[in-house]
Protein backbone atom coordinates (compact mmCIF):
# COMPACT_ATOMS: atom_id res chain seq x y z
CA UNK A 1 0.00 0.00 0.00
CA UNK A 2 0.97 3.48 -0.97
CA UNK A 3 0.13 6.54 0.72
CA UNK A 4 1.37 10.14 0.00
CA UNK A 5 3.01 11.34 2.68
CA UNK A 6 3.35 15.13 4.37
CA UNK A 7 6.15 15.40 6.24
CA UNK A 8 6.56 18.84 7.45
CA UNK A 9 9.22 21.15 9.34
CA UNK A 10 9.72 19.42 12.35
CA UNK A 11 10.64 16.14 11.09
CA UNK A 12 13.11 17.40 8.27
CA UNK A 13 15.68 18.51 11.44
CA UNK A 14 14.62 18.48 15.05
CA UNK A 15 12.53 15.25 14.43
CA UNK A 16 14.56 13.33 12.02
CA UNK A 17 14.24 10.44 14.48
CA UNK A 18 10.15 10.42 14.11
CA UNK A 19 10.63 10.49 10.73
CA UNK A 20 13.13 7.96 10.14
CA UNK A 21 11.33 5.78 12.22
CA UNK A 22 8.22 6.28 10.99
CA UNK A 23 9.33 5.11 7.38
CA UNK A 24 10.85 2.10 8.72
CA UNK A 25 7.66 0.89 10.26
CA UNK A 26 5.42 1.45 7.94
CA UNK A 27 7.84 -0.51 5.22
CA UNK A 28 7.46 -3.31 7.59
CA UNK A 29 3.82 -3.37 7.45
CA UNK A 30 4.04 -3.15 3.48
CA UNK A 31 3.22 0.76 3.56
CA UNK A 32 5.59 3.07 1.67
CA UNK A 33 4.95 6.48 2.68
CA UNK A 34 5.63 8.93 -0.89
CA UNK A 35 6.72 12.05 -0.08
CA UNK A 36 4.81 14.98 -1.71
CA UNK A 37 6.85 16.73 -4.11
CA UNK A 38 7.51 20.38 -3.42
CA UNK A 39 5.82 20.72 -0.04
CA UNK A 40 5.69 23.49 2.25
CA UNK A 41 5.35 24.90 5.52
CA UNK A 42 1.85 24.11 6.78
CA UNK A 43 1.14 27.54 8.08
CA UNK A 44 1.22 25.96 12.05
CA UNK A 45 2.21 27.89 14.92
CA UNK A 46 3.15 31.57 15.10
CA UNK A 47 2.09 32.15 11.40
CA UNK A 48 -1.75 31.09 11.76
CA UNK A 49 -2.17 33.77 14.25
CA UNK A 50 -0.13 36.79 12.31
CA UNK A 51 -2.16 36.10 9.03
CA UNK A 52 -4.40 33.30 9.05
CA UNK A 53 -6.26 33.66 6.09
CA UNK A 54 -2.53 33.51 4.48
CA UNK A 55 -1.40 30.63 6.25
CA UNK A 56 -4.51 28.80 5.55
CA UNK A 57 -3.16 29.82 1.43
CA UNK A 58 -0.46 28.27 2.69
CA UNK A 59 -1.62 24.71 4.20
CA UNK A 60 -4.39 24.86 0.84
CA UNK A 61 -1.16 24.38 -1.29
CA UNK A 62 -0.21 21.36 -0.06
CA UNK A 63 -3.76 20.02 -0.48
CA UNK A 64 -3.81 21.35 -3.98
CA UNK A 65 -0.39 19.62 -5.05
CA UNK A 66 -1.75 16.38 -3.64
CA UNK A 67 -4.71 16.16 -5.30
CA UNK A 68 -2.58 17.32 -8.41
CA UNK A 69 -0.83 13.66 -7.73
CA UNK A 70 -3.85 12.59 -7.67
CA UNK A 71 -4.06 11.23 -3.94
CA UNK A 72 -7.35 10.63 -2.15
CA UNK A 73 -5.74 10.63 1.34
CA UNK A 74 -2.47 12.14 2.74
CA UNK A 75 -0.79 11.06 5.99
CA UNK A 76 1.40 13.22 8.08
CA UNK A 77 2.84 11.83 12.21
CA UNK A 78 3.02 15.88 13.45
CA UNK A 79 -0.02 17.00 14.94
CA UNK A 80 0.14 20.18 14.34
CA UNK A 81 0.41 19.46 10.91
CA UNK A 82 -2.30 17.60 10.95
CA UNK A 83 -4.68 20.06 12.58
CA UNK A 84 -3.61 22.61 10.23
CA UNK A 85 -3.87 20.87 7.05
CA UNK A 86 -7.32 19.07 8.35
CA UNK A 87 -8.63 22.53 9.32
CA UNK A 88 -8.00 24.38 6.26
CA UNK A 89 -9.63 21.52 4.43
CA UNK A 90 -12.81 21.32 6.57
CA UNK A 91 -12.66 25.01 5.86
CA UNK A 92 -12.66 24.25 2.41
CA UNK A 93 -15.39 22.35 2.10
CA UNK A 94 -17.86 23.65 4.45
CA UNK A 95 -17.71 27.47 3.84
CA UNK A 96 -17.93 28.33 0.24
CA UNK A 97 -16.85 32.16 0.57
CA UNK A 98 -13.64 30.54 2.64
CA UNK A 99 -13.08 27.88 -0.33
CA UNK A 100 -13.51 30.78 -3.31
CA UNK A 101 -10.72 33.62 -1.70
CA UNK A 102 -8.54 30.23 -1.51
CA UNK A 103 -9.00 29.25 -4.56
CA UNK A 104 -8.45 32.80 -5.83
CA UNK A 105 -5.00 32.55 -4.23
CA UNK A 106 -4.24 29.49 -5.56
CA UNK A 107 -5.01 30.03 -9.08
CA UNK A 108 -2.11 33.11 -9.07
CA UNK A 109 0.27 30.12 -8.88
CA UNK A 110 -1.48 27.88 -11.64
CA UNK A 111 -3.34 25.70 -8.63
CA UNK A 112 -6.98 24.68 -7.95
CA UNK A 113 -8.09 22.47 -5.14
CA UNK A 114 -11.60 20.80 -5.28
CA UNK A 115 -12.11 19.77 -1.51
CA UNK A 116 -11.61 16.15 -2.15
CA UNK A 117 -8.71 14.96 -0.17
CA UNK A 118 -8.43 13.83 3.25
CA UNK A 119 -6.34 14.48 5.54
CA UNK A 120 -4.72 11.76 8.34
CA UNK A 121 -2.35 11.13 11.06
CA UNK A 122 -0.31 7.97 11.11
CA UNK A 123 -1.76 6.56 14.09
CA UNK A 124 -5.14 6.52 12.55
CA UNK A 125 -3.63 4.60 9.79
CA UNK A 126 -2.10 2.09 11.51
CA UNK A 127 -4.92 1.19 14.08
CA UNK A 128 -7.95 1.84 11.40
CA UNK A 129 -6.18 1.09 8.60
CA UNK A 130 -3.75 -1.66 8.50
CA UNK A 131 -5.08 -2.90 12.07
CA UNK A 132 -3.20 -4.16 15.05
CA UNK A 133 -3.51 -7.17 14.31
CA UNK A 134 -1.27 -7.00 11.02
CA UNK A 135 0.91 -4.94 13.61
CA UNK A 136 0.62 -8.23 16.08
CA UNK A 137 1.74 -10.51 13.34
CA UNK A 138 5.12 -8.27 12.80
CA UNK A 139 6.24 -8.84 16.55
CA UNK A 140 9.76 -10.06 16.63
CA UNK A 141 10.72 -9.05 20.24
CA UNK A 142 7.79 -8.04 22.13
CA UNK A 143 8.23 -4.77 24.69
CA UNK A 144 7.45 -7.28 28.02
CA UNK A 145 8.29 -5.48 31.33
CA UNK A 146 8.34 -2.40 29.39
CA UNK A 147 6.55 0.37 31.86
CA UNK A 148 4.91 2.81 29.23
CA UNK A 149 3.23 6.26 29.81
CA UNK A 150 1.31 7.25 26.11
CA UNK A 151 1.26 10.94 25.85
CA UNK A 152 -1.37 12.03 23.19
CA UNK A 153 -0.66 15.66 23.92
CA UNK A 154 -3.47 18.39 23.46
CA UNK A 155 -3.55 18.59 19.53
CA UNK A 156 -3.79 15.12 18.33
CA UNK A 157 -7.67 14.47 18.57
CA UNK A 158 -8.82 18.06 19.28
CA UNK A 159 -10.38 20.16 18.24
CA UNK A 160 -11.97 17.84 15.20
CA UNK A 161 -11.11 14.67 16.54
CA UNK A 162 -12.60 11.63 14.26
CA UNK A 163 -10.78 8.75 15.15
CA UNK A 164 -10.80 8.95 18.94
CA UNK A 165 -11.96 10.73 22.09
CA UNK A 166 -11.13 14.31 22.18
CA UNK A 167 -10.99 14.58 25.91
CA UNK A 168 -9.83 11.23 26.88
CA UNK A 169 -8.03 10.08 23.57
CA UNK A 170 -6.60 5.86 23.96
CA UNK A 171 -5.33 5.27 20.30
CA UNK A 172 -1.69 5.24 21.65
CA UNK A 173 -2.67 2.76 24.44
CA UNK A 174 -3.55 0.23 21.97
CA UNK A 175 -0.63 0.40 19.67
CA UNK A 176 1.55 0.04 22.54
CA UNK A 177 -0.05 -2.40 24.45
CA UNK A 178 0.07 -4.60 20.85
CA UNK A 179 3.57 -4.23 21.03
CA UNK A 180 3.37 -6.19 24.78
CA UNK A 181 4.69 -3.54 26.64
CA UNK A 182 2.69 -2.34 29.54
CA UNK A 183 0.32 0.77 29.69
CA UNK A 184 0.72 2.69 32.94
CA UNK A 185 -2.06 5.04 34.06
CA UNK A 186 -1.40 8.54 32.72
CA UNK A 187 -4.37 10.44 33.76
CA UNK A 188 -3.15 13.80 31.96
CA UNK A 189 -2.42 12.20 28.38
CA UNK A 190 -4.44 14.77 26.69
CA UNK A 191 -3.01 17.87 28.72
CA UNK A 192 -1.14 20.83 26.65
CA UNK A 193 2.67 20.53 26.92
CA UNK A 194 3.37 24.15 26.60
CA UNK A 195 3.89 23.94 22.61
CA UNK A 196 5.58 26.84 21.49
CA UNK A 197 4.96 28.99 24.52
CA UNK A 198 7.88 26.86 25.98
CA UNK A 199 10.50 28.25 23.50
CA UNK A 200 9.48 32.02 24.27
CA UNK A 201 8.34 32.19 28.04
CA UNK A 202 10.51 29.15 29.27
CA UNK A 203 9.34 30.11 33.19
CA UNK A 204 5.77 30.09 32.50
CA UNK A 205 5.53 26.21 31.46
CA UNK A 206 8.32 25.05 33.04
CA UNK A 207 5.64 24.30 35.85
CA UNK A 208 3.41 22.51 33.42
CA UNK A 209 6.43 20.25 31.84
CA UNK A 210 7.21 19.51 35.53
CA UNK A 211 3.43 17.83 36.01
CA UNK A 212 3.44 15.86 33.39
CA UNK A 213 6.84 14.52 33.90
CA UNK A 214 5.63 13.94 37.77
CA UNK A 215 2.57 12.23 36.63
CA UNK A 216 4.77 9.88 34.62
CA UNK A 217 7.33 8.81 37.29
CA UNK A 218 4.32 8.75 39.97
CA UNK A 219 2.53 6.04 37.67
CA UNK A 220 5.68 4.07 37.50
CA UNK A 221 6.26 4.48 33.82
CA UNK A 222 10.13 3.50 32.38
CA UNK A 223 9.07 6.28 29.36
CA UNK A 224 7.15 7.96 27.93
CA UNK A 225 5.46 7.62 24.23
CA UNK A 226 4.59 10.67 22.20
CA UNK A 227 3.38 11.02 18.54
CA UNK A 228 4.28 15.02 18.44
CA UNK A 229 7.63 16.74 17.60
CA UNK A 230 6.85 19.37 19.73
CA UNK A 231 5.59 17.48 22.57
CA UNK A 232 9.17 15.50 22.12
CA UNK A 233 11.28 18.31 22.79
CA UNK A 234 9.38 19.89 25.40
CA UNK A 235 9.26 16.80 27.17
CA UNK A 236 12.93 15.99 26.20
CA UNK A 237 14.77 19.07 26.21
CA UNK A 238 13.36 20.71 29.51
CA UNK A 239 13.70 18.02 31.98
CA UNK A 240 17.29 19.65 33.22
CA UNK A 241 15.39 22.88 33.07
CA UNK A 242 12.66 21.11 35.34
CA UNK A 243 15.56 19.63 37.78
CA UNK A 244 17.20 22.90 38.09
CA UNK A 245 14.65 25.43 38.77
CA UNK A 246 12.17 23.08 40.62
CA UNK A 247 14.70 20.68 42.19
CA UNK A 248 13.54 17.69 40.40
CA UNK A 249 15.31 14.78 39.85
CA UNK A 250 13.68 13.57 36.53
CA UNK A 251 15.49 11.25 33.85
CA UNK A 252 12.45 9.63 31.78
CA UNK A 253 13.52 8.59 28.46
CA UNK A 254 10.79 10.81 25.41
CA UNK A 255 10.21 8.35 22.97
CA UNK A 256 8.25 8.39 19.53
CA UNK A 257 5.74 5.30 19.75
CA UNK A 258 6.84 4.41 16.01
CA UNK A 259 10.76 4.05 17.63
CA UNK A 260 8.76 1.51 20.38
CA UNK A 261 6.77 -0.54 17.09
CA UNK A 262 10.40 -0.65 15.52
CA UNK A 263 12.23 -1.83 18.48
CA UNK A 264 9.60 -4.93 18.73
CA UNK A 265 9.64 -5.45 15.27
CA UNK A 266 12.93 -6.12 15.51
CA UNK A 267 14.68 -3.24 13.71
CA UNK A 268 17.77 -1.64 15.12
CA UNK A 269 18.10 1.09 17.37
CA UNK A 270 20.12 2.52 14.70
CA UNK A 271 17.87 2.07 11.57
CA UNK A 272 15.43 4.29 14.17
CA UNK A 273 17.90 6.59 15.43
CA UNK A 274 17.15 5.62 18.85
CA UNK A 275 20.19 7.25 21.00
CA UNK A 276 19.42 11.34 19.57
CA UNK A 277 16.93 12.36 22.37
CA UNK A 278 18.32 14.41 25.31
CA UNK A 279 17.57 11.59 28.33
CA UNK A 280 19.49 8.81 27.00
CA UNK A 281 17.24 5.96 26.76
CA UNK A 282 20.10 2.97 26.29
CA UNK A 283 19.12 1.63 29.79
CA UNK A 284 15.73 1.30 29.04
CA UNK A 285 15.76 -0.10 25.78
CA UNK A 286 18.71 -1.66 25.62
CA UNK A 287 17.39 -4.59 26.36
CA UNK A 288 15.02 -4.71 23.32
CA UNK A 289 17.93 -3.88 21.23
Amino acid sequence: MEMLYYPGCSVQYTAKMYDTSAKAVCKKLDMELKELPDWNCCGATTYMSVHELVSHGNSARNLALARREGADEMVTVCPACYITLYKTNEYFQTNPEFADMIRQGLKAAGLDYDGGLRIRHLVDVIVNTVGLDEVEKRIKKPLEGLKVACYHGCMLTRPFGGFDSEERPVILDRIIRSLGAEVVEYPLTAKCCGGMVTNTESSKTIPVVAGLLRAAKEAGADCIAVACPLCHMNLDFYQPEVNRYLGGDYSIPIVYFTQLMGLAMGLSQRELEIGLELVPSDKVLGKYA
